[in-house]
């Protein structure tokens, strides 16, 4: 079968290399490329295990509310934090 494919520079750069250095024909290479690009794609994997982030107690809050940004800040750098 006859087709017209558009190669990224990078791509064609790298089959070019690759023709260059075994002396394959282009037609060849990527005719294989494509064939174990494929083989992949169709192959089932398992699933990487799920990572679980372990639970640490980080004890006790030690500002009251922490939904007071100001007040947060004025108790752990000081009143002067406003200048």
């Amino acid at each position: 079968m006859r087709t017209t494919l558009t190669l990224d520079k990078d791509v064609a750069a790298a089959l070019e290399r690759l023709r260059k250095r075994t002396d394959i024909p282009y037609r060849t290479i990527v005719n294989d490329a494509l064939r174990r690009g494929l083989q992949q794609t169709q192959t089932v994997r398992d699933p990487p295990a799920r990572y679980q982030t372990p639970v640490t107690d980080a004890g006790a809050c030690l500002v009251g509310n922490l939904d007071d940004i100001a007040e947060v800040l004025a108790q752990a750098e000081g009143e002067d934090y406003r200048q």
